[in-house]
Order: structure tokens, then C-alpha cells, then sequence
């Protein structure tokens, strides 16, 4: 079977616990494609895809749903075609919507095991997060992994301990004034992001896909210990 050598490792009980297990992927861009690929070869039974977007050409330097086929197709679609051709067992639900305050709860259900947050938006960000610690909903959020392209160092930290990421700071800002956001676990870098004029965001291939295998294994691992 195709999950044999996953089991070697793992074991009969830890197959069993990824194939019962649900995780939602919020964002399928450069960090979450990658996040949602890996969760599915590990076998998670049950993936829903959340992103409201479109492949445009310029996403092909670094996200896994894009190449020269599938400009212009929802991202979600893409990822749901990988996804069964992967593990054609995986129940996957496909929402090609924006996160919200109105849609959330219906979004995650109520089966809910884990949430990857790979939002880039920080509105949404903190809609989602709130919930989720609201509703004591495991959750994990993706820092930015733009204008950096040095070896990748990403790791899981707590995000009121995290340094040299844009993204979390203004993150924190917004999540001190949340009376249920006490701690929050996060995936990013403490290297230092390169100033690019007029503040856009420079990436390269490895760095979002990196973040996306460290919020995999990380969820995986605490599937295989709570679950």
C-alpha cells in the first residue's frame, strides 16, 4: 500500500489515528498547498481546503498548485485534484470562499481536529484565530515567509516570542486587545526579511514550502499524540 512506509514508523494505531482525523487548511497559497499535500501523503482521512483565489502566473515561483495549466483555475480546485490522484481515500470538502466572522463556523464544522491558518491577511487572521480559541479548536498559524531566500529555519514558536516577522508583530498587536487569545502556536522564521522598495514582498520557491512542511509535521505529531 501506498501509506507502508508512513506505518513503519508510526505504527497500525498511528495510520488509523491520521485516517480518523480532520484538518482544515485555511489558505492555499505558497505555505497551505504545500501544508495541505503533505498532511494528505501522511494520510489525514478528511482535508478541507479553504481560498477564495484564483492561480495567477506570478504564483508559480513557489505554490504547488500553480504552473503553466492552471492559471486562471480556483486554487482549491487544483488542490482537490492533487489530493485525490494522493490519497484517494481522503474525504476533502473544497470551499472557495474568503474566511469571515459569518462563515467560520460553518467552515470548520464541528469535527474539526486541527486548523492551518496560512491566511496572509491579518484581518482574517485574527477572525479565524479568535474563533478557534473561542471554540478551544486546535490551531496553528503560518508568519511570513516572503523577502527572505537565505536557508530556511522555520520553527514552532509561541507568537508573543517571535522576533524579526512583520506579520506577527502586527498580528500580536490585534490579538492583545482578544481576551481569549492568551498564546497562540505559530510557524516562523527569526531571520531577518530584506527591505524591498515600495513595500512589496519578494519570494522564492523554498521559503513558503518550508513554512508549509513545518506546519505539516507539526500537526501531524500532535494528531499522533492526542487523537
Amino acid at each position: 500500500m501506498w501509506f507502508d512506509r508512513t506505518k513503519l514508523l508510526i505504527g497500525d494505531d498511528g495510520v488509523k489515528k491520521l485516517a480518523l482525523s480532520h484538518v482544515a487548511v485555511i489558505g492555499i497559497g505558497g505555505v497551505g498547498g504545500y501544508a495541505a499535500v503533505l498532511l494528505a501523503r501522511a494520510g489525514v482521512g478528511k482535508i478541507t481546503i479553504v481560498d477564495f483565489d484564483k492561480v495567477d502566473e506570478t504564483n508559480i515561483n513557489r505554490q504547488i498548485v500553480a504552473d503553466t495549466e492552471t492559471i486562471g483555475q480556483y486554487k482549491t480546485d487544483v488542490m482537490q485534484k492533487m489530493i485525490a490522484k494522493i490519497n484517494p481515500n481522503c474525504t476533502i470538502r473544497v470551499l472557495a470562499q474568503r474566511i469571515s466572522n459569518e462563515n467560520v463556523e460553518t467552515v470548520l464544522g464541528n469535527d474539526c481536529d486541527y486548523v492551518v491558518d496560512a491566511i496572509d491577511n491579518v484581518a482574517d487572521k485574527v477572525d479565524l484565530i479568535n474563533y478557534c480559541k473561542k471554540h478551544s479548536i486546535n490551531i496553528v498559524s503560518a508568519m511570513g515567509a516572503g523577502n527572505r531566500y537565505t536557508i530556511p529555519n522555520f520553527e514552532v514558536l509561541d507568537i508573543f516570542k517571535t522576533q524579526n516577522d512583520g506579520l506577527a508583530k502586527a498580528l500580536r498587536k490585534k490579538l492583545r486587545d482578544l481576551k481569549d487569545v492568551t498564546s497562540l502556536d505559530v510557524v516562523c522564521s527569526s531571520q531577518a526579511a530584506v527591505k524591498i522598495e515600495n513595500d512589496q514582498i519578494g519570494s522564492i520557491s523554498y521559503q513558503p514550502a518550508m513554512c508549509g512542511c513545518v506546519l505539516a509535521g507539526f500537526v501531524v505529531n500532535k494528531l499522533l499524540k492526542n487523537k
